[in-house]
């Protein structure tokens, strides 16, 4: 089955983000206590600064990483549905798009897959709708053909 794969691999994508997030936050921590300990001045203090500064950057990305990870762990991928809600994989044009938080594009079993947010100009318009209904974004009109 494709969807429990594709919400897998965003699971695998969203933790593995997480763990690249926290080793970076962590070495950054080590590298201002070892930079207090080494060094003196407004060097030293630019140092800490920009440190610092860095250290917030992560965290907020940290922090949007933890967030989706939590919507995700909402998504039951077992779960079907004839509407298209949160979690479910709609097929639209051909184009594979999995309803639950804007992330990068992955590829499933040669299935190029797009994960939208409901709150996304598509991801909105795609909610409540059902095999055979239409949306359009722009000029482009999307087909539902096919909601897992």
């Amino acid at each position: 089955m494709l969807k429990p794969k594709v919400h897998a691999r965003y699971l695998q994508l969203v933790s593995d983000r997480i763990d690249a997030f926290r080793d970076m936050i962590s070495a950054l921590s080590e590298d201002a206590q070892n930079d207090a300990k080494s060094s003196a001045g407004d060097k030293h203090e630019t140092a800490l600064s920009m440190m610092h500064l860095e250290q917030e950057k992560l965290n907020a990305k940290l922090t949007e990483c933890l967030d989706q990870k939590a919507v995700l762990d909402k998504i039951d991928p077992m779960q079907g549905n004839d509407k298209a809600v949160l979690g479910s994989l709609v097929v639209a044009n051909g184009i594979y798009f999995y309803l639950s938080q804007a992330l990068p594009k992955i590829i499933v079993d040669d299935i190029s897959v797009l994960a939208l947010s409901p709150q996304s100009p598509l991801g909105s318009l795609m909610v409540g709708k059902t095999v055979g209904d239409s949306v359009q974004v722009n000029s482009t009109t999307y087909n539902i053909e096919r909601i897992f």
